[in-house]
This record gives structure tokens, C-alpha cells and sequence, in this order.
């Protein structure tokens, strides 16, 4: 109302609000010293701050209040980040190394089972614009890690290093495909952990991150050469 009456302004055609988060079952106060300071964490867990903002991300209290306890942060982290994000980075740059010299190879023949994960590729973009787009961040993020799950799901149906021996041209298109799945969660999983992709674009050799050309398949070209890069995240017991 303020900016009608003002004049000369655009005025929202979408006001973004969410619910609230507790702390450990409690509301947060910060004048009672019952909140989470991103300073302290920070100083205590350097390198971290994909870490929080991905579970403040996905326990975001968009339709109903959410609770935020430090359990659930290390829960999130071994099972979601370490397992299944990063297990399939270090896997697939693993057998990169293993097999090809840390290069990434061409794409052959295809079967069916990557006929469905490529399909599952074109979708990414869309699925996480739309998201994003629409102001449910939750879900975008959502996309985002069951499209890790579809790649580690991609490595055990295939087994890649069962049948390097008498088959390495089809393993050659197993991992081309897989690169590529770290070339998109790199791209479109730089709004919400920007600096794992930041991390992913030093081992890739991906030099900008511009949301454009969606659809296409390839986002780090055969020939590239994979750095050797540590774990993109650490299990952690406590905080």
C-alpha cells in the first residue's frame, strides 16, 4: 500500500513468505542466546557453509513451521551429502582415474539403461528452474539430490569395473555419462552449495556457471582432464 501510494514503483506481483523454524523444539531467541550463529559455526567448522545452508535449505519451513535440531544436521550430512553426493563424485573420479587416465572418455554405443538416465539429464534443468522459479527452493534442492541418487543407482546397475576387462568401450560410455551427470550437479547445484560447485569446477575444468543450453547432454567435453580432488564432504560424529 505504501508503495501505491508513493508512486513510481513496480509493485510485487508475488510476496515469498515462510513459516517458522525452531531450535531443538524451541522457538529461537536471540536475546536469550537460543539461535544458530553462523559466525560461531563457521569458526568452529570451517569450509562448512554448504553444509548449513543446504539443511536450512531442505528443513525450510515453506508451508509449515520446521525444527532445526544440530542431530539432524550431522544425520543430513553422513547420509545425504557424504553418501550420496559426494560417494558419487569420488566414484565416478575414481574410476576415471582407474581406467582412463583421469580423462574423460567419448560416448559409444547406448543401451537402454542410458537412454533413461540421459532422459533423466534433459529433465534436470526444467525440473530446478521451475522450482526456483515458483519459490519452492525445498523442492529444487530435492531434485537436485535424488539426481545424485539416479547416478549412484546408474554406477551399481552398470558395474563399470565388473566389465572393464572385456568391455572398456562400454565402460567408456558409462563414465562419459556419469561425467556428465557431475557436470550438470555442478551447474544447477551452484545456487544452493556454491562452493561444492566451485570445488566440482576446479576438478571438471568447468570455467563459468551460466544457466543456458539446458538441454544439452554434454557439459564437460571427452578429452577433459579431471583433477585429483578430496572428498567434497567429511563424516562428522559431533558439533
Amino acid at each position: 500500500a505504501m508503495l501505491k501510494a508513493h508512486g513510481g514503483y513496480i509493485l510485487p506481483t508475488n510476496v515469498c513468505a515462510n513459516e517458522f523454524m525452531n531450535l531443538e523444539g524451541k522457538k529461537i531467541s536471540t536475546s536469550r542466546n537460543h539461535a544458530i550463529w553462523l559466525d560461531e559455526f563457521l569458526a568452529s567448522h570451517p569450509g562448512k557453509q554448504d553444509l548449513m545452508r543446504y539443511v536450512l535449505c531442505i528443513n525450510a519451513p515453506e508451508a509449515k513451521d520446521s525444527n532445526f535440531r544440530w542431530q539432524d544436521l550431522i544425520d543430513r550430512n553422513n547420509q545425504e551429502l557424504v553418501a550420496n553426493l559426494g560417494n558419487f563424485v569420488h566414484r565416478v573420479s575414481v574410476l576415471l582415474e582407474k581406467y582412463f587416465d583421469h580423462t574423460v572418455p567419448t560416448l559409444g554405443d547406448l543401451e537402454g539403461v542410458d537412454q533413461e538416465v540421459i532422459a533423466q539429464i534433459r529433465q534436470l534443468p526444467n525440473r530446478i528452474g521451475e522450482a526456483i522459479e515458483g519459490f519452492k527452493l525445498k523442492k529444487g534442492l530435492e531434485h537436485l539430490m535424488k539426481f545424485a541418487h539416479i547416478g549412484n543407482k546408474y554406477l551399481a546397475n552398470t558395474h563399470p569395473w565388473k566389465i572393464f576387462k572385456e568391455n572398456p568401450q562400454r565402460v567408456a560410455t558409462i563414465l562419459y555419462i556419469c561425467v556428465q551427470i557431475i557436470g550438470h550437479l555442478t551447474l544447477f547445484g551452484a545456487p544452493y552449495l556454491p562452493f561444492t560447485s566451485q570445488k566440482l569446477m576446479r576438478m571438471t575444468g568447468l570455467s563459468t556457471l551460466v544457466w543456458h543450453d539446458v538441454n544439452d547432454l554434454e557439459k564437460i567435453p571427452s578429452g577433459t582432464k579431471f583433477k585429483k580432488l578430496s572428498m567434497l564432504f567429511e563424516k562428522l560424529e559431533q558439533i
